[in-house]
């Protein structure tokens, strides 16, 4: 695709609304365009779920492979009962629990969603953000909106608009910059088609959250190892995502020992004259001394990790890193879904 379309660039306060910005978002999205907007995981790249065209839009730009379903917004719950055949019980209660909020429930679809959306599957992925401005254009536009990461596939997702504007500059109609987002980390997708609900992509709603609402929630063996043949049900679920420029090499284990490990292969990296980076955390910094670090957050405040987490990847390829050795996370909450999220970026693993 050319980067031809004259991409507006707006700034809304999600505190203090304005509206006419919303409505000429929305009138695009009625028109057939595409329109960047902030959610409270990352920015999404919207167009009119029930219009194929439009959401043809979406692969186009983000070169995104048609089997990787799109993820379905809406504002209000009563909305899923119109793109969706059957709401189990189960559903209805983490709906009522989580709902607005960075949860993406798979439920079996009605004809009114294309095959485009969903993979050729028979279910579909469906969302109601909390973020203010999401949900205004989406009641604004009186349509569902169909909106994956606004990123190019296979890079960082993008959690503040500058990183829209550097992957997807000419070829969306508008962006609507709304500040960073909150979490920094995609929604959780759960399975509610399976007897026991299944977590398919780890996100900002914990396994542990979900068990402690329906009394049970297990994960998809997929989150560790994809199988490259079938057709995943969820985004994030096939592909490599989440990746820099740079190769990203992913250290587990003990914080101490993970930390002279990666001291040692800095050092060996940068006599090879290697432009190497270290992602660290705010218990580790002091063992790197005058290396190049940034760290990713608190280990004791995981959403000050889930939150950087995209932004450090991205500002390591602005750096000209060339290798990232980055440490991990404890893979217990909110740390299973930035390890999921970290193991994806990663060209390599080392155990110590």
């Amino acid at each position: 695709m050319e980067d031809s379309i004259k991409t507006k660039v707006v700034k809304v306060d999600p505190e203090n609304i304005d509206y006419n910005i919303i409505k000429e978002a929305a009138d695009i999205i009625n028109k057939g365009g595409t329109v960047v907007f902030p959610t409270e995981t990352v920015y999404g790249l919207g167009a009119d779920a029930l219009n194929e065209n439009a959401v043809d839009k979406i692969f186009e730009a983000k070169g995104r492979p048609q089997d990787n379903p799109l993820i379905v917004h809406i504002a209000e719950v009563e909305e899923m009962y119109d793109l969706i055949r059957e709401v189990p019980e189960n559903a209805k209660i983490l709906a009522e629990r989580f709902w607005p909020g960075p949860l993406t429930m798979i439920l079996y679809k009605k004809e009114i969603l294309s095959d485009k959306i969903t993979a050729g599957l028979n279910t579909a992925a469906i969302r109601l953000p909390v973020n203010k401005i999401a949900r205004a254009l989406i009641m604004e536009s009186k349509k569902p909106i169909a909106a994956p990461s606004a990123n190019i596939s296979g890079k960082p997702s993008p959690t503040e608009a500058s990183h829209v504007i550097e992957d997807l500059m000419g070829k969306v109609d508008m962006i609507i910059d709304g500040g960073s987002t909150y979490i920094g980390l995609e929604s959780t997708v759960v399975d509610m088609t399976s007897s026991t609900p299944m977590i398919l992509r780890p996100g900002g709603i914990t396994g542990e959250d979900i068990a402690g609402v329906l009394g049970e929630c297990a994960y998809d063996p997929a989150i560790i190892k994809s199988g490259e043949k079938t057709i995943p049900k969820s985004p994030g679920q096939k592909y490599r995502h989440y990746s820099p420029k740079a190769k990203v090499i992913l250290y587990k284990g003990d914080m101490v020992n993970a930390a002279e490990k990666i001291n040692e292969d800095y050092d060996k990296f940068t006599s090879q004259g290697l432009n190497t980076g270290i992602m660290s955390t705010a218990q580790t910094e002091k063992f790197y001394g005058n290396k190049t670090t940034i760290c990713m957050g608190d280990r004791t405040k995981m959403l000050t990790i889930s939150s950087n987490l995209f932004r450090c990847l991205r500002d390591f390829d602005h750096m000209g890193i060339d290798i990232i050795l980055s440490e991990a996370v404890d893979e217990k909450g909110l740390g299973k879904a930035i390890l999921n999220r970290l193991g994806k970026a990663a060209g390599e693993v080392i155990e110590v």
